[in-house]
């Protein structure tokens, strides 16, 4: 389903509308704006199915995703070769560095399936930001990161509820023992704030934000590159290779911010069900 009206309210008759990106900004400056992530709809359209080329992007690094986990471990060998190596040392790191790590061996082993969905969906999704002819995330647009955030809210109230209960579980999360009750005023609303409202919604912007200033910022350095050697005055393209130069190294950064955002989210996935797991610890 469409995510075009989970982040902003787009005008449905526009004359021309064109996804952000380098091709697009080819031949002309068209300035970066938040419309450029809703682009025209490519199937379906006016259906509660609408697809959009963000959504057949999101589709696409799917589809690659569950490729490449179903190529890694066709025929799975005890010593791991090729690429079934390179699956494994992620679910290794992620089973080692997050689910063992926060949650324990026991507990770690049991949310390690979806700890890992979350990590390498987030990984995958966000790589097409840097795929000449794909040119972005589609965690740029904040329907996939606030599902993935919705996920992660229903593990770890799940694992708390089941755990103590409704009422126990809300009481241990909210109230802060050992303070006098006349701060109890105070402390609870801010307690309920950041466990159940704040978690969810820092998880989607963080991932959202994060993905969005870095296409932005890559449109605009190699943008500038073209606009310099073949739209600016001569004097000027003596700029196009430090704009080129500057985009290059800001895809080096955007690839550690892709790994990263992924890690990030995953990690505070099972924090937060290690926080729900032992919410009477409070």
């Amino acid at each position: 389903m469409s995510d075009r009206t989970a982040g902003m309210n787009v005008p449905a008759a526009r004359t021309r509308e064109r996804t952000l990106s380098v091709t697009t900004l080819a031949g002309e400056f068209h300035a970066p704006s938040l419309t450029d992530f809703f682009p025209p709809a490519v199937l379906f359209e006016g259906t509660p199915f609408e697809l959009d080329r963000l959504m057949l992007i999101r589709l696409l690094m799917t589809a690659v995703l569950v490729g490449f986990m179903l190529l890694a471990f066709r025929s799975p060998k005890l010593i791991p070769r090729g690429i079934q190596n390179v699956a494994e040392t992620g679910l290794v790191f992620v089973k080692e560095q997050i689910c063992d790590e926060i949650l324990g061996k026991e507990t770690g082993r049991k949310f390690f399936p979806l700890i890992a969905t979350i990590f390498f969906t987030v990984l995958f999704l966000n790589f097409s930001g840097i795929v000449p002819g794909l040119n972005i995330s589609s965690n740029a647009r904040i329907g996939m990161p606030l599902v993935l955030a919705v996920v992660a809210y229903v593990a770890f109230n799940y694992v708390g509820i089941k755990k103590y209960g409704f009422r126990k579980y809300m009481r241990s999360s909210i109230v802060v023992p050992n303070v006098p009750p006349a701060l109890h005023v105070l402390l609870i609303p801010i307690e309920f704030v950041s466990t159940f409202i704040l978690r969810p919604f820092t998880l989607t912007v963080r991932l959202m934000a994060n993905m969005l200033a870095g296409h932005i910022m890559l449109v605009l350095f190699f943008s500038a590159t073209w606009f310099f050697l073949f739209d600016a005055a001569a004097w000027m393209k003596v700029f196009s290779p430090f704009s080129l130069l500057a985009g290059l190294g800001f895809t080096l950064f955007e690839i550690l911010v892709i790994f990263l955002q992924a890690y990030v989210f995953s990690l505070l996935t099972a924090v937060y069900i290690g926080l729900a797991q032992h919410a009477d610890d409070h």
